[in-house]
């Protein structure tokens, strides 16, 4: 079976930061528990990125992503050989801003 490496850029950290934040004015436990199940969905995906869906937004930027969702947030990835890196933590709700996949 085949390892990926997985990075994560500054821009979803950052997302993971801003989140973590927000949750934890109101219910720092919550907070604490989202980044640890959103840190466990990430380890996951050194072995099987493959099994997250396709992104619905694909079809308008030409390029394969694909994203898991942990309650209301969705982590936006793409695969490139044996890597995987993780470009965006974003709410579900929030309208996916195409110009992140800009190159």
């Amino acid at each position: 079976m085949q390892k990926y490496r997985v990075e994560i850029t500054r821009i979803a950290e950052s997302d993971i930061k801003e989140i973590f934040e927000y949750i934890a004015r109101d219910n720092k436990e919550a907070a604490i528990k989202w980044v640890k199940e959103i840190e466990r969905q990430i380890d996951t995906l050194e072995d099987f990125p493959m099994c997250c869906p396709v992104i619905p937004e694909v079809q308008e930027i030409g390029e394969e992503y694909r994203h898991f969702i942990y309650g209301n947030y969705r982590t936006i990835f793409r695969i490139e050989g044996s890597k995987v890196i993780i470009m965006r933590v974003i709410h579900g709700a929030r309208l996916l801003d195409l110009r992140i996949f800009e190159k």
